[in-house]
């Protein structure tokens, strides 16, 4: 969903209001302050982070599904998607709490200081996918995670029974398909992705063994 008018600005590849804009400026100059202590993102692509990884990741938004109170975002790193996401939030779905999920120690330290800095509903544990208790969550979302068949396997544990799972995934993602297809009945559709034409979004529901 965009909202444009008069008090709507892009930057950061949707329409946000002002309040939104200020929240993903900051981020991004936090991410760049902490990225040579954590390693959050690549060297590669710090410069260039709006493109890579910021637009990649608003582009979720418009995926957001009604009723959603509790959004799990595994393997979070430098808090793509769900910091970005956390931003939009704010303002327009502030009854969804994220729950991010970390392993690394240093990431999981800097995205806790994000959510409080900037006033987010979220949190990060330091945990893996797999040990974390299950969540039950509306919605599993997971970036440059793992291959299609093992996000299932973490997504079956942690979504809700009509939990829906978001994975953007790059060029190989039919591959990624039709190897998970040997172990897992799921419902699939295919999204296009905003921000690279050989890219796709996949959305999983009703994950079960094959």
């Amino acid at each position: 969903m965009n909202y444009v008018d008069a008090d709507c600005e892009m930057e950061f590849g949707r329409y946000v209001s002002r309040e939104t804009l200020a929240r993903l400026k900051r981020f991004e100059e936090l991410l760049k302050n902490w990225n040579s202590y954590a390693n959050l993102v690549s060297k590669k692509s710090i410069a260039n982070c709006r493109e890579r990884h910021f637009k990649d990741s608003a582009q979720l938004y418009r995926l957001w599904p009604q009723n959603c109170a509790k959004w799990l975002d595994l393997g979070s790193g430098g808090g793509f998607p769900a910091i970005v996401l956390a931003c939009h939030a704010v303002e327009y779905h502030p009854e969804t709490v994220f729950t991010l999920v970390e392993p690394n120690s240093k990431k999981c330290r800097f995205l806790n200081m994000v959510a409080r800095e900037l006033e987010l509903n979220a949190r990060a544990e330091t945990e893996r996918a797999e040990s974390i208790a299950p969540q039950n969550a509306n919605v599993v979302s997971a970036r440059a995670l793992a291959p299609l068949a093992k996000l299932l396997s973490y997504a079956e544990r942690h979504a809700a029974a009509d939990g829906l799972c978001i994975f953007p995934k790059g060029a190989r993602y039919s591959k990624e398909i039709d190897e998970a297809r040997r172990i897992w009945d799921f419902e699939l559709e295919i999204v296009p992705s905003e921000t690279d034409s050989a890219a796709a979004i996949l959305l999983t529901r009703n994950i079960r063994r094959a």
